[in-house]
């Protein structure tokens, strides 16, 4: 009963968002990655979910819709290749929030979206053809998902929970610590097939995305082979930080560029000699809103600290603790030294990220919001502040006592 009432929410526009498919495809260039979004499959896909749809649904200069529903044409990896629509067609909502999707009530009437049967697949196809699912843009024809694709939002929003868990408002910028991407690709049907035209072994592939686990991504899996992922980062708090990856290759839109074209599957351009990438299309679906994208994103800022959430006298102390022990480095209005990189035995972590970048480094995480960021450090490897502060102190050499141990985890609560 909910999918219909959702259906009729929608009009009588089964299309949805997206529009009719065109004819023609896109011509990628050679050097492309084994494995991952960066090898277009089949005919081009248009921005919107469809199979061609005109170049840009977004009106000039309109950040965040980009950031919330453009494909940049990646429908040609996530529906040619891996099949994903199928997989939406055959999920509940209680099987989506599983694995980590959320829902935005604000596209929901809000008493269609209090009767939703939870349970059933068609309110999922309902919820796509709404536009409503956080990251997915789909075209819905006759109760079928027959297009699908993935936006920025996907992995860089979460919702507030404020309907019921994992359905809310947008809370553009946080990275989504729910969202299981390495499971969902594991169950794509296309999976398979797409990993055996590229001469890797399905299983083998099949469980490698499984193990990596809700909250994480591996953005270079696809580059080099090896798997190591890392924490999802945050998109916002980026307006004066220099470089925006854990190590520090560059700016916000290299990194957009990057992962549009080389994991989303877009149809764009990324060249980077270094890495030995380079991919083209025409098509460039990507470079002229990266400008947009990034000024939307600098405007994101780092969510305060909810009310009561920490000692502020003891932050108050923290504080000078941290202006004495750590400025160092995290200096400046988002408490980083970027763009100083650090050699990773430098500040005592992994290298396996540091080594499979360009620059071999990790870049000094900036602290606003990081009340919201756990597990720390880019593999997750510290659970709490407490134990951030413990690895410095013994890293480092500190000499903090317990108390100004203490005191400077509440002053990073405080930012």
């Amino acid at each position: 009963m909910l999918a219909s009432t959702l259906m009729l929410a929608c009009g009588d526009d089964t299309q949805g968002l997206g529009g009719q498919a065109a004819e023609g495809g896109a011509e990628p260039s050679a050097g492309q990655p084994p494995l991952g979004g960066s090898q277009p499959m089949g005919g081009a896909s248009g921005d919107g979910g469809t199979g061609g749809a005109p170049v840009g649904i977004c009106a000039a200069g309109d950040g965040q819709c980009v950031f919330r529903h453009d494909t940049f044409g990646d429908e040609q990896f996530w529906t040619d290749a891996l099949r994903l629509n199928e997989l939406a067609q055959t999920l509940s909502p209680t099987q989506a929030l599983g694995v980590g999707l959320k829902v935005d009530a604000t596209a929901v009437p809000p008493e269609v979206l209090a009767a939703a049967d939870l349970t059933d697949p068609a309110t999922t196809v309902a919820l796509l053809d709404l536009d409503a699912v956080v990251g997915l843009r789909a075209t819905v024809e006759d109760g079928e998902v027959t297009r699908i694709g993935i936006t920025c939002a996907l992995c860089h929003s979460t919702v507030d929970d404020s309907v019921m868990p994992g359905v809310g408002e947008r809370l553009d910028g946080w990275p989504n610590r729910d969202l299981d991407p390495g499971l969902i690709i594991s169950l794509t049907p296309g999976l398979p097939a797409y990993a055996e035209s590229k001469g890797l072994d399905p299983a083998a592939a099949i469980a490698t995305y499984a193990s990596w686990g809700p909250g994480y991504y591996d953005a270079r899996f696809n580059i080099d082979g090896q798997s190591a992922p890392v924490r999802i980062p945050p998109a916002y708090g980026f307006v004066e930080v220099a470089l925006a990856t854990y190590t520090g290759e560059g700016p916000i839109s290299y990194w957009n560029a990057y992962v549009a074209v080389t994991q989303m599957g877009a149809q764009g351009n990324f060249v980077d000699a270094a890495l030995g990438i380079d991919i083209t299309h025409t098509p460039d679906m990507v470079t002229s809103k990266l400008p947009e994208l990034a000024a939307y994103q600098h405007s994101l800022a780092a969510p305060a600290p909810p009310p009561g959430s920490f000692d502020q006298d003891a932050a108050d102390r923290g504080a000078l603790t941290f202006a004495s022990s750590c400025v160092s480095c995290h200096s400046g209005a988002s408490f980083t030294d970027a763009p100083t990189l650090h050699t990773p035995s430098e500040v005592g972590q992994d290298p396996v990220e540091a080594n499979r970048s360009k620059t071999g480094a990790y870049r000094t995480t900036p602290l606003r919001g990081v009340w919201q960021r756990a597990p720390y450090f880019h593999d997750g490897s510290a659970a709490t502040l407490e134990a951030v502060v413990t690895h410095y102190d013994d890293e480092l050499t500190l000499a903090l006592s317990e108390a100004e141990k203490a005191d400077l985890v509440q002053f990073l609560l405080s930012l």
